[in-house]
This record gives structure tokens, sequence and C-alpha cells, in this order.
């Protein structure tokens, strides 16, 4: 009992200590230039967090002044430090904005963009913010293209480029997995659209390959399953994809797939030109024998 006793006193002793140090002391100043030198001090410490706390101070006073400049630089790298990247990126921004001309303006302009694009998540998550990351990255290289972090700042952009495109292909395998529920009409449709757009996005993708194949399978499905006056259209497009898939991968080790879904289709096509012919007849016989008992009648 003694003890915990003891160590509560400790503990209670602990916090009046901290409150009565020199941070606490300074924190409740109003002198702006106590304020300011603690700051830096805090802020060549390493002690971000409480650097930010007299930077919030000092900061509306100072503003417009000469020591503004560095105090402004070093409060956006302070939420850098500390892991708050989109503030970073908002206070560096800022900066870049305010002080163009600053030797460190050209530091800010690639810290806004690096703090975006730590900030970026995985692929599988929601890329908006990437695609904030890639718009700050463009603006930097295109603004400094001579800067020494041109190379690291094409290489985030790479990165970010490649998230894009797993995030793409991961909705393109999504929709192909569905078209197999119970409802696959639309996920065939949705995979058709898929499949291209994503050949259109990125054209020197690994995954093309697999995916013109793919949209060969997913077309003729979507062929033989389609509505009676849809179904021509859409066989003649599976043949269509097949044909462009043996044009830009002559040797693929997909081949033998498309080609038993190219045969499967030709047949599907000359099955609904029998069934179309069969059923045109039926309706000039039956509009024959309208016509003929018309006739009857008005005689």
């Amino acid at each position: 009992m003694h003890m915990r006793v003891l160590s509560r006193l400790i503990f209670i002793l602990s916090i009046v200590i901290a409150a009565c140090g020199p941070f606490s002391k300074l924190e409740k100043s109003t002198n702006w230039e106590e304020l300011y030198n603690g700051a830096n001090k805090y802020y060549q410490e390493g002690e971000y967090n409480k650097a930010i706390i007299l930077y919030d101070k000092v900061l509306p006073v100072i503003k417009g002044s000469e020591k503004a400049e560095m105090a402004e630089y070093n409060y956006a790298n302070c939420h850098f430090k500390t892991k708050r990247y989109i503030e970073a990126a908002g206070y560096f921004n800022t900066f870049y904005r305010t002080y163009n001309r600053s030797p460190l303006a050209e530091e800010a302009l690639f810290m806004h963009a690096y703090s975006l694009y730590l900030d970026a998540p995985d692929f599988n998550l929601d890329q908006q913010s990437s695609k904030e990351a890639v718009s700050a990255i463009q603006q930097f290289v295109g603004r400094f293209p001579a800067s020494a972090s041109y190379e690291r700042a094409i290489e985030m952009l790479k990165d970010l480029e490649d998230r894009f495109e797993k995030k793409a292909y991961s909705e393109a395998e999504m929709y192909y997995r569905l078209k197999d529920g119970l409802f696959p009409g639309d996920f065939y449709r949705a995979c058709i659209i898929n499949f291209q757009n994503f050949a259109k996005d990125y054209p020197e993708s690994k995954h093309n390959e697999e995916l013109a194949y793919k949209l060969v399978e997913v077309a003729y499905a979507y062929g033989k399953n389609s509505a009676f006056d849809k179904k021509e259209e859409r066989l003649n497009d599976a043949v269509k994809y097949a044909a462009n898939f043996y044009r830009k991968y002559p040797n693929s080790g997909f081949t033998a797939e498309v080609k038993k879904f190219e045969e499967q289709t030709k047949e599907e096509i000359v099955a609904h030109a029998k069934a179309k012919k069969e059923y045109a007849d039926r309706l000039a016989a039956q509009t024959a024998a309208a016509d003929s008992t018309q006739k009857v009648n008005q005689n």
C-alpha cells in the first residue's frame, strides 16, 4: 500500500514539474521573439510537436516579416516529420505559392508532391488522392526539370501509375469473376467494356494478352446468351476480337483457347442464321396465309 501511494505521488509530482517546465512557461509567453526562438529551438532539436504549438502562436504575428519565410517552411516540415502528410502537403503548397522566388521554393514544391505521394493508398483502395499526387508530381517535374529530385519524382510517378494499373486490372478481374453469377448479362457487357478500356489506358501492360483472350471468351458467351435480335451482331464481335487477338499475339499460349471459342462462336452464327431463316420462312407463310384468308373473305 505504501509503494502504491509513493508511486501515485511521484506521478503527480512529474505532472506538476512538467506543467512548470520551460516549454509550459514558453507556451504561455506573449513575447513573440521568445516564442519564435523557442519554436526554432524545438524544431532543431526534433521536438516537432512542441515546435508546431509555438509556430501556431507566432506565425500570425510575424506574417509578412523576414522571419516568416523560414518559420513557415519549418512549420510545414514539422507536419511532415510527424507524418501529418495531408496537412504538410497543404502547408508546403502554400509556402511555394507565397515564396515562389525563395531558394526553398523548389524543395517546397517537391515536398508538397512527396507528402501527397506518401499519403496515397494501396492500389486496392480509392485512388483519388493518388491522382492528386500525380498532378503535384507533374507540376514539380514541369517546373523544375533540372532538379536533383527530378529522377526521384519520376520514380514516384511510375509507382503511382503502377498502382492505377493494378487497380484497373483488379476491377477487370472482379467483373470476370462476377460473370459466373446469377445475372451474367450485365457483367459480360462490363467485362467487354472494361477489358477494352484497360488496353487503351495501359497499352504496354503485361496483362493485355490475357485480357484479349478473355475478351473473346466473354464476347462469345455474351453473344450466345443474347436476345434473338442482338445475337448476330454480338457473335460477330466475338469473331472480330479473335482476329485481333491473332494479329496482336501470333505466338500466344492462349491461342488454342481462343480458337476453341472462335469455332464455337461460328457454330452459333450458323445456328442463328438457320433459326433466323426458319423464323423468316414462318413469318412469310403466316403473312401469305393471312393474305389468302383476306381475299377469300372479300370474295
